[in-house]
Order: structure tokens, then sequence, then C-alpha cells
């Protein structure tokens, strides 16, 4: 393999993992998909418990879009007091059950009867 092949494939494939990474960071990401009086329910009967740096966290906040600020969320990063317990971020408390990892609208919706 001359240098000049060398060089060609490892643009190639520089250019395949890019477009990858680009697709998976684009459609994995689901787009916020509520309103504000939903989250403002969801947000009076849970606790949501992130951490300053937690990628998972993020994702859930995404899901959220703007509408995120009407939850009742708890930074263990910021806030360790209030995480006694708490193992691991994101973790939804609704009512006296814990739900650890990123939860769907959904799924927080049928938890918390919104």
């Amino acid at each position: 393999m001359t240098r000049k092949d060398f060089w060609k494939n490892w643009i190639t494939w520089f250019i395949i993992i890019a477009i990858i990474i680009y697709l998976v960071i684009n459609f994995n990401n689901p787009s916020p998909q509520t309103n504000e009086e939903l989250v403002k329910c969801i947000g009076s009967k849970s606790t949501l418990y992130t951490q300053l740096g937690c990628h998972a966290c993020e994702t859930q906040e995404k899901m959220f879009g703007e509408n995120y600020q009407y939850l009742n969320t708890v930074d263990c990063f910021y806030e360790r007091e209030k995480c006694g317990g708490i193992e691991a971020t994101p973790t939804w408390l609704i009512k006296t059950q814990e739900y650890k990892g990123v939860q769907s609208i959904d799924k927080l919706k049928e938890l918390t009867r919104c």
C-alpha cells in the first residue's frame, strides 16, 4: 500500500465515523415532547435527582426542553446533603419509589398519573 492509498483510506474512514457520530447524536436525542401543564404536573408529584456532568441527566433534560424548569430537581453535585441514599443519577423519586436512569415522558405520565 502506498502512502497516498493509506491517506485516502484514513480520510475515508474518518469521514464515515464522523457521519455516524453526527447521526447518533442528532437522531438518538429525543426532541422535546412536553407542554408546560404536563411538566408542572410531573414536577409537583416527583423529584428528579441529577448531577453536574451526568450525560444521562442531560439527555433527560433535553426530553423536557424549555419546560425542564418546571420540574422539581435536585443537583447532587451542589446539594449533596439532599441526596442521601441516591446511588445513581438521574433518579426519579415518585411517591416513595426510586426509578433510576432516563425515563420516558410516557412512563413518567403513567407513574405520576398526570
